[in-house]
């Protein structure tokens, strides 16, 4: 599965898939097969992902098009 939302957001910042792959600790050519869909991005980056760009995982992969992350719940 390509995941379309990497690169935008990634542009959107006018980062490269350099400066991302710094972040994930992994080369530019594992991020990119992300993007690409060559690879299944790991939960772990993905969580990353979601706190560098303040949003969710699930925007991240396309599941909603709202950009602001899910507000926290509180358990008491």
């Amino acid at each position: 599965m390509k995941i379309e939302r990497l690169k935008e957001i990634r542009n959107d910042k006018d980062l490269k898939q350099e400066d991302i792959a710094k972040i994930l600790k992994i080369t530019q050519v594992q991020y990119s097969r992300y993007e690409t869909g060559l690879r299944v991005i790991p939960i772990y980056h993905l969580e990353k992902l979601a706190k560098f760009y303040d949003t969710s995982i699930d925007y991240l992969i396309g599941l909603t098009d709202e950009r602001k992350p899910y507000p926290k719940s509180i358990i008491k």
